[in-house]
């Protein structure tokens, strides 16, 4: 079978099944979705187990930040570094796994649209009476489930390591921070999402993605930096998330609020978007 007809196939099986576009899609991006969780895994084992002897008042991590710039210490957002809670919020949620699944979150969103549309199957995709509202739904949906699997998995994982690892996290606040990392990856998917239904172009859809989350820690480590800037991590997607460490603090319900109600807003631009877009142009 040529590659034309196995895609004419695939097509037309997404007309006559059940939520089509979103079991494609997931079904199209299992690889990846393997891929992200071992870097996930990889990223939690490399950083949480550490933390007996790097945490502490008296380690030896204690006493390196205290030789640091108290900028640089703000901007990495070490300054509770000291505590379960602030380790774990400081090295994984928002440094590695932070990078971890925005890309991810970018690049699947990027994918939904503007990837399919360059690629010539969304137009394939529409012809078998498939809606373009559809199209946008579904991959949002699959998309959801992806990153809500990562942020699941994160979170097992280290309630696993609670106790050995000696960080004394609550599960509900472990659950409100995996929440948090959820809702700022979701803005960036989203915003690729919606970029991409607005032009068709990857290369503007990932350029949104990755600039929300660019946006939002370079403007929060601003904030970071000196007491009349705080204000600036109100403006932050990052700020929303961290700024009232969830960690420590338990969940923050305006922080959440923003990221979440932003992501839909991204989606029902998304939809209007591509329903009214000639895609001919």
């Amino acid at each position: 079978m040529s590659i034309s007809e196995q895609a004419h196939h695939r097509a037309a099986r997404l007309a006559t099944s059940r939520l089509p576009v979103l079991r494609r899609s997931l079904g199209d991006s299992w690889r990846s979705l393997v891929g992200w969780s071992i870097g996930v895994t990889a990223a939690i084992f490399l950083y949480v187990p550490l933390f007996p002897s790097l945490g502490g008042k008296d380690s030896q991590m204690a006493k390196l930040i205290e030789t640091l710039p108290p900028q640089l210490v703000r901007t990495l957002n070490y300054q509770n570094l000291t505590s379960g809670g602030g380790y774990v919020e400081s090295t994984f949620f928002g440094l590695l796994g932070f990078v971890f699944i925005v890309i991810a979150a970018t690049a699947w969103g990027t994918a939904a649209i503007a990837g399919d549309e360059e690629s010539g199957g969304l137009e394939l995709t529409l012809a078998h009476g498939v809606s373009r509202r559809q199209v946008v739904l579904e991959r949002a949906i699959a998309l959801v489930l992806r990153l809500a699997w990562l942020a699941l998995l994160s979170f097992l994982l280290i309630l696993a390591l609670n106790t050995p690892a000696q960080l004394e996290l609550t599960p509900a606040r472990l659950a409100a921070t995996a929440g948090a990392w959820l809702g700022l990856a979701l803005l960036s998917g989203t915003a690729a999402l919606m970029v991409g239904a607005l032009t068709g172009r990857k290369l503007y859809a990932t350029a949104a993605g990755a600039g929300v989350a660019v946006y939002g820690y370079v403007l929060n480590a601003i904030g970071n930096q000196q007491a009349d800037l705080d204000w600036l991590r109100d403006l932050s997607p990052y700020g929303w998330a961290y700024q009232h460490t969830p960690l420590i603090s338990g969940v923050d319900w305006g922080g959440l609020g923003l990221l979440y109600g932003f992501s839909i807003l991204f989606l029902a631009v998304a939809v209007v978007a591509l329903v009214r877009r000639d895609l001919k142009n």
